[in-house]
């Protein structure tokens, strides 16, 4: 499996490789949204903490009296080919399987922001202009060069050598490199060298505490040290996941590692049951992502206890400063 991702690897990489070329030669132009756009992404295929970013960054905006929308592909979703307005911050006018799972969590976490989604993106910042939305957060935009961006954050980790989109010179075109505390100060200084342009911060992965699906039920973080847990998943970096469980204390007495944005349907459901019938663990245990595909389905709440862990980011203070001096010049990049 890991040789067929490496060439997976190699080939996205040739292929991003030849676009950008092609971008940095105007042979392709980008076009300008009628928003400023901060765009939010990676080097790497899967999850390096994209969403939860994003909601971080959404809900500063919103605490500096900014109007943010986040504009979305809706991967899997029905509307990723037609386009759809999920939120217009005020009402929610579909279900995670029109929208995608990651942009219906985030409209679940954050109601006054705007939520469009399609392939599209020029057209969804459209839209999101018309409303009157004022800041457009590009998500998993790094690669997305077709729409111009004012700011681009990249969530990096050094030591991800094998499942990359592209190279590493490709950070070249980073505004912000954000590591995950533990990296090396060395590999810090390093990267500096080779990208003098761009900022490095630092940020941590948080749990924010455990809530049960069945009801408006929230435990903290260490409620569950010492406990005997059945865990579920259906996202790309499952390992984090289960890493976070048991750097909480937790014993995983076993683990259902579905692929990334499983759907969850009957028969996947009646695997956990009965597993958690044979086992008799304290609880089962799933990522909020997968929470909001489960939540409609009360029968098998009825059957068996099942949280979900909330994570969150905590970022340097002087992330906060350079988002806020964007913002300052949010109407020079207008004009």
């Amino acid at each position: 499996m890991k040789i067929l991702l490496f060439l997976f690897s190699i080939f996205s990489q040739l292929v991003c490789q030849i676009k950008n070329l092609f971008y940095e030669r105007k042979i392709f132009i980008p076009r300008k949204s009628p928003l400023p756009v901060i765009s939010v992404g990676n080097i790497a295929f899967g999850g390096t903490e994209k969403t939860p970013l994003v909601m971080e960054l959404m809900s500063f905006l919103i605490r500096e009296g900014i109007k943010p929308a986040l504009i979305s592909r809706g991967y899997k979703g029905k509307w990723e080919k037609r386009g759809g307005v999920l939120s217009d911050g005020r009402k929610i006018f579909g279900t995670w399987k029109e929208s995608g799972d990651e942009p219906f969590m985030v409209s679940q976490n954050i109601p006054q922001a705007g939520i469009f989604i399609g392939k599209q993106r020029l057209i969804s910042c459209q839209k999101a202009k018309e409303l009157g939305f004022q800041v457009a957060i590009l998500d998993d935009g790094f690669q997305h060069r077709r729409l111009s961006r004012d700011l681009d954050i990249v969530l990096y980790d050094p030591q991800e050598k094998i499942a990359l989109r592209e190279g590493d010179f490709s950070l070249k075109r980073a505004n912000i490199l954000l590591l995950k505390n533990g990296v090396e100060i060395p590999l810090k200084k390093s990267l500096k060298e080779k990208f003098p342009q761009t900022e490095i911060f630092d940020y941590s992965v948080v749990n924010r505490g455990f809530f049960r699906l069945s009801a408006k039920e929230s435990l903290p973080s260490e409620s569950f040290k010492g406990k005997k847990i059945l865990s579920f998943c259906g996202i790309a970096r499952a390992q984090r996941f289960i890493t976070l469980l048991q750097e909480g204390g937790m014993e995983i007495a076993f683990f259902f590692n579905f692929p990334d944005h499983h759907s969850y349907p009957i028969s996947s459901l009646e695997k956990i049951v009965k597993k958690y019938q044979e086992l008799r663990p304290d609880a089962a245990m799933t990522t909020e992502k997968d929470a909001i595909k489960i939540i409609p389905n009360k029968n098998f709440l009825e059957k068996i206890p099942v949280y979900y862990l909330k994570i969150g980011l905590e970022l340097e203070g002087k992330f906060y400063e350079r988002i806020k001096s964007f913002l300052q010049n949010i109407d020079n990049l207008q004009g």
